[in-house]
């Protein structure tokens, strides 16, 4: 693991906002870290300023790497397309690829043996009191 210098996990979800979670036991790496980066800078010392946005403001974090990052949605901000480059996309052509030109096939690789129903719910029952659930839950095994 000594090549390994920044480790920083991406998840990309459009409709709602989702923060990686990094469990540095999972990754193997035993070093500082830093979660929600908005802004990261690298200094010449071999150390990273990670700053981050909080409830009260912003704050910043160093450390020496390695180091593992868990990025927030301001880190990168959207290049949107200008009307020219717009017009120049669509008069580009596109090239069409098939599969082979890449070296695969389109063959099934997964066979379906056996589709079947779920099992059928069990109704539900009521009880009177919390005795009467104490008892029905030991009788079914859940206590």
């Amino acid at each position: 693991m000594s090549a390994l210098r920044i480790l920083v996990p991406v998840k990309r979800v459009i409709d709602y906002a989702v923060k990686p979670r990094v469990n540095k036991a999972q990754t193997g790496v035993e070093t500082a870290g830093a979660t929600q980066a908005s802004k990261i800078e690298f200094g010449a010392d071999d150390a990273v300023t990670v700053t981050k946005e909080v409830d009260g403001g912003v704050e910043t974090v160093r450390a020496k790497l390695p180091m593992v990052i868990t990025t927030d949605l301001r880190l990168n901000t959207p290049r949107y397309a200008t009307l020219p480059n717009i017009m120049k996309a669509k008069k580009k052509k596109l090239d069409k690829k098939t599969l082979e030109d890449f070296g695969l096939t389109n063959e099934k690789r997964l066979k379906v043996l056996k589709v079947t129903e779920p099992p059928q719910r069990q109704g539900g029952g009521k009880v009177e009191d919390v005795d009467g659930l104490i008892g029905k839950l030991k009788e079914l095994g859940a206590l």
